[in-house]
């Protein structure tokens, strides 16, 4: 029952952020660049569910993602 529990806390935790991020880049304000950032944290939450679950198709998505998250993170705190 444990395992059943984190899992779905790791699954509500991804969603919650995921949507955070959208909503942060749909702001299109000052802090838009974090964003990216809340887009990052859903990536690790759904990589750590996806393995968990076996979950292979969501794992590489969510890889591929996580890259758009990093370049994103890159782009906007290290190069604008």
């Amino acid at each position: 029952m444990l395992k059943r529990s984190t899992s779905i806390v790791i699954e509500w935790s991804g969603s919650a952020t995921g949507l955070l991020g959208a909503a942060i880049l749909a702001s299109n304000s000052a802090i838009t660049g974090y964003g990216f950032m809340a887009f990052f944290i859903s990536n690790l939450f759904w990589i750590a569910y996806a393995v968990r679950s076996r979950a292979w198709g969501l794992l590489a998505m969510q890889i591929g993602f996580t890259t758009t998250s990093v370049i994103g993170i890159w782009r906007w705190f290290f190069i604008d």
